[in-house]
């Protein structure tokens, strides 16, 4: 593994073996052109650096993550967050972080709660291949 995490982007952290985070993933892949975002699953030697880093559980975590410089976005925040670094129509839900973060947590908690069940479950992270390996940087 590089010990270099690159700090200039920002690095989406997901469940690797959950197909609603890993869709998620290849949901941001082609609207980031730019090729702005980085990702790592939460079971890598990245993803607990970069929890263990910000003080974050990783035993207690089971959301997307986003590791944006010296901040940190959990949950309801970091998706919302996601959309603003997106920009155009995925800004619509930036109204949404002006609801106290327990009640927008809420539905977040619902969903991940259940996502196993929902949306199944891989035996193993999912492999990037072609010019967006580069961006995984487990």
């Amino acid at each position: 593994m590089d010990d270099e995490i690159p700090t200039e982007d920002p690095i989406v952290l997901f469940d690797g073996v959950c197909n609603l985070c890993t869709g998620f993933v290849q949901f941001l892949i082609p609207r980031d052109p730019e090729g702005r975002f980085h990702f790592a699953s939460l079971q890598s030697d990245v993803g607990d650096r970069l929890l263990e880093e910000h003080g974050l559980a990783s035993d207690e975590l089971d959301s997307i993550v986003l590791v944006e410089g010296d901040d940190v976005y959990i949950k309801s925040s970091a998706v919302i967050r996601i959309g603003a670094i997106l920009g155009g129509v995925y800004t619509l839900g930036r109204p949404l972080r002006y609801l106290p973060r327990r009640v927008r947590d809420w539905g977040y908690d619902l969903v991940a709660a259940n996502r196993y069940r929902l949306f199944g479950k891989k035996d193993q992270c999912m492999m990037p291949s072609g010019d967006i390996q580069s961006r995984f940087l487990d």
